[in-house]
C-alpha cells in the first residue's frame, strides 16, 4: 500500500460522525462504515458506502481508518480489542482517532499501532454539529509529521483549522484545553443571562450589545440565541461533556495542575446529567438558572442552587 489514501473506514456515524463521513464521500474517498446502531449509518450506505459488521471488518483493506466514537472505553475496544482495528488494519494503514479521549490512551494506541508498523494520529475536533455539517471543524492533532501530512486531504474535507501540536497525545491535550475553555464560557453565558433577567434587562438586547464588545465570544453569539429560543438540542451531549471534563481534570491532576473553576463546572454538569439533562446539549447548563417551568419542559429537575448544594 502506498501513501495515497483512496479508501477510508469510518467508525462512528453519530451526530457529528455522519456529517464528517459524508464530506469524505463528497471529496471522492471510498467509504467503509460501521456504527453500533446500523440505522444511523444507513444514509451513508444509501449513498454508496459499504457497511461493515465491526470496526475490525471496516479496517481490513482500508487505506485509512477514522474513529469518532463516544467514550475512551469505545476507543480502547475498537483499536486494542481482539480482532480490532490494530489487529486487522492493512499494512501501511493510517489510523486517526477523532474521538475526544484520554491523552494517555492516545499514547497507548500509538505504541500498539507502531508495533505493527502502522501510523496513528489523535485528532479530536471542536465546532460541534454545526462545524461538522459545514466542514468547518477545528482539528487538533497529535502524532508525527509524516502521518500528519498523509492525513491532510482527509482533514481538509472535514475541517477548516488543522494544527499539529506535537507527538501522540498532544491533540487530546489541546482538546482538553478547549473543553476547559468551553466549560468556563458556558458557565459565563448561563450566569450572564441569569443576571440580565434578574435585573430586568432584555436578554436579547444584552447578547447583541455584549457581542459588540470585549465580552464577545463564539458561545455567546451561537448559543445565547438558542438558549433564549428554548433550543437545547445537542450539538454536543451533556453526557459526553461530563466525560471530557472528567478526563481533563484527571489529566490535570496527573500533571499537578489545579483547576478549581473546571471542577465547579464538572460538578454542575454532572448534576445536570443525573437529573434529566444527559441527552441535552451543553448549553442546557443554562436551564439550571431558569425557573421550574422552563426546566421541567426539558425534563430537568434541579436548579443551580440545588446542584451546587448537592455537589458540596
Amino acid at each position: 500500500m502506498g501513501n495515497e489514501i483512496r479508501s477510508v473506514a469510518f467508525i462512528g456515524t453519530g451526530v457529528m460522525g455522519a456529517a464528517m463521513a459524508g464530506h469524505l464521500m463528497d471529496a471522492g474517498f471510498e467509504l467503509r462504515v460501521h456504527n453500533r446502531t446500523r440505522s444511523k449509518a444507513e444514509p451513508l450506505v444509501e449513498r454508496g458506502a459499504v457497511w461493515c459488521d465491526s470496526p475490525g471488518d471496516a479496517a481490513e483493506g482500508a487505506d485509512a481508518v477514522i474513529t469518532m466514537v463516544g467514550y475512551p472505553s469505545d476507543v480502547e475496544a475498537a483499536y486494542l480489542g481482539d480482532g480490532g482495528i490494530i489487529a486487522r488494519a492493512s499494512e501501511g494503514a493510517l489510523l486517526v482517532d477523532m474521538t475526544t479521549s484520554s491523552p494517555a490512551l492516545a499514547e497507548r494506541v500509538a505504541r500498539a499501532a507502531g508495533a505493527r508498523g502502522l501510523a496513528s494520529l489523535d485528532a479530536p475536533v471542536s465546532g460541534g454539529d454545526v462545524g461538522a455539517r459545514n466542514a468547518t471543524l477545528t482539528i487538533m492533532v497529535g502524532g508525527d509529521d509524516d502521518a500528519f501530512e498523509r492525513a491532510t486531504p482527509l482533514f481538509s474535507a472535514m475541517g477548516k483549522t488543522v494544527t499539529l501540536h506535537g507527538g501522540p497525545g498532544a491533540g487530546q491535550h489541546c482538546k482538553m484545553a478547549n473543553q476547559i475553555a468551553i466549560a468556563a464560557s458556558m458557565l459565563g453565558l448561563a450566569e450572564c443571562l441569569e443576571y440580565a433577567r434578574q435585573s430586568g434587562l432584555d436578554p436579547e438586547k444584552v447578547i447583541a450589545t455584549l457581542s459588540g464588545g470585549s465580552a464577545q465570544s463564539w458561545t455567546l453569539q451561537n448559543y445565547g440565541p438558542r438558549v433564549l429560543a428554548g433550543d437545547f438540542a445537542p450539538g454536543f451531549y451533556v453526557k459526553h461533556f461530563v466525560k471530557d471534563l472528567r478526563i481533563a481534570l484527571a489529566s490535570a491532576e496527573a500533571m499537578r495542575a489545579d483547576l478549581p473553576g473546571t471542577a465547579l463546572a464538572k460538578r454542575l454538569y454532572e448534576t445536570l446529567a443525573a437529573n434529566g439533562g444527559s441527552e441535552l446539549g451543553t448549553q442546557a447548563i443554562c436551564l439550571l438558572y431558569e425557573d421550574a417551568a422552563a426546566r421541567e419542559a426539558q425534563g430537568v429537575s434541579v436548579s443551580a442552587t440545588a446542584a451546587e448544594a448537592a455537589s458540596c
